[in-house]
């Protein structure tokens, strides 16, 4: 593992505004920034400016549980999904900083002969793609995570799982630090503290964005804002098939290491895997209304207690920690949405519901090119917004889990 870098005072600028950039990011999470990390690396591209409203990565990449895996149905998913993972593997290398990337396995439950039809049939599609995975007993479920209840006299029993040996988790903060440090070498500016409040347009193409820093134009404009992507396009005047919803998760207090990999229920209804420092990090899926609310409720954290220790007696007595929201955009078939829009240089990235962390590098890659060349990567040609006119949909509502 690379060691933290030495610096005297920070790891990024933190520039003023240039009154224009050949392109501005909107958004500075872990997509925005890694979309302006490919375009320096990968294209040469770095009269780049990445706005954020709050602090750098103070959104969903730091409320997010942080999952990677890259076991989904469909073939177009398990290209950018595994496209990410392989990233994900040489991803310490390539910033030079440390992310704490532990490839400790995923593993997803099955409960009733549907799931295990599903599960199989999902394992087969993965192995067709070139993915990892396994499908496993109860006993070999037990195997792999002793601490998981396999007892057959439970309300949901377990039949089997599914298993990626090389999905995992990583910590999120220093994702994002590291991929701001390498943007920020490349000349990048970061821009925290300066919200988009509407944009300038001339001839159907976007020339400029304002902000509560001063205008700013631009060649081209890249929209990475997650749950807030719809406010932003309704500026534009065009519409998105996109709902917000709050994402709540928790984590508790800080435990001795007990829990080896990620285990993930549908039925259940809960996800589990164990933090570095120890904290158990739980969530389960989105609220049911709309909303933008960065905060937990206590009937979701009630279900997923309860469902956390059907799975796990052992956390019986565990206590709660702290417990916060995340805004998730959602499309109708649970997958994002990136490329071109009615508007000849805007790009959308967004729609990634509850795994957008686990596409970070991947998806930053595809969008670099993409605004490099002005069409899509062959690993986000299937994902742009025509597909909801043309009926190309990619459903992954199934592969898609508990929530990641």
């Amino acid at each position: 593992m690379n060691p933290l870098p030495e610096h005297p005072d920070f790891l990024w600028r933190n520039p003023e505004p240039k009154r224009s950039y050949d392109v501005v990011i909107v958004g500075a999470g872990g997509h925005g920034l890694a979309t302006a990390h490919y375009l320096a690396k990968n294209h040469g591209i770095t009269d780049v400016a990445v706005l954020e409203r709050g602090w750098l990565a103070g959104g969903n990449m730091a409320r997010n549980t942080t999952i990677i895996r890259s076991n989904y149905l469909w073939d177009e998913s398990a290209g950018i999904y595994e496209h990410a993972l392989k990233l994900w593997e040489g991803l310490e290398d390539d910033l030079g900083y440390p992310i704490l990337f532990s490839q400790r396995g995923v593993l997803n439950l099955a409960h009733s002969l549907q799931d295990v039809r599903d599960s199989v049939r999902r394992v087969e599609a993965n192995v067709l793609n070139g993915v990892d995975a396994q499908w496993l007993t109860p006993d070999e479920v037990k195997k792999v995570c002793p601490i998981v209840n396999t007892s057959q006299e439970i309300r949901y029993p377990v039949l089997g799982a599914t298993y990626q040996p090389r999905a995992g988790i990583a910590k999120h903060d220093y994702v994002a630090w590291g991929f701001a440090r390498r943007a920020d070498e490349a000349g990048i500016d970061l821009i925290q503290d300066c919200e988009v409040t509407g944009f300038t347009t001339d001839s159907g193409r976007v020339t400029g964005v304002r902000t509560t820093r001063g205008d700013i134009a631009a060649g081209r404009v890249a929209l990475c804002a997650a749950g807030h992507t719809s406010v932003l396009t309704d500026m534009l005047g065009f519409r998105v098939p996109l709902q917000s919803h709050p994402l709540q998760a928790l984590v508790s207090e800080l435990l001795e290491p007990v829990h080896p990999t990620v285990v993930m229920s549908n039925a259940v209804h809960v996800y589990v895997s164990q933090a570095h420092k120890g904290e158990l990090v739980m969530g389960a899926g989105i609220d049911a209304y709309n909303g933008y609310g960065q905060r937990g409720a206590f009937h979701i954290i009630e279900r997923q207690m309860a469902a956390a220790v059907e799975l796990f007696p052992v956390f019986a007595r565990a206590h709660l920690l702290r417990t916060w929201g995340g805004i998730v955009d959602v499309t109708p078939d649970a997958s994002p949405i990136i490329g071109r829009t009615p508007y000849a240089n805007l790009y959308l990235n967004c729609g990634w519901g509850t795994g957008g962390f686990k596409a970070t590098p991947g998806v930053g890659w595809c969008m670099a090119h993409t605004i490099a060349h002005d069409e899509p990567h062959p690993y986000n040609a299937p994902f742009t917004l025509d597909r909801f006119v043309t009926g190309a949909l990619v459903d992954e509502h199934g592969a898609a889990a508990v929530a990641h």
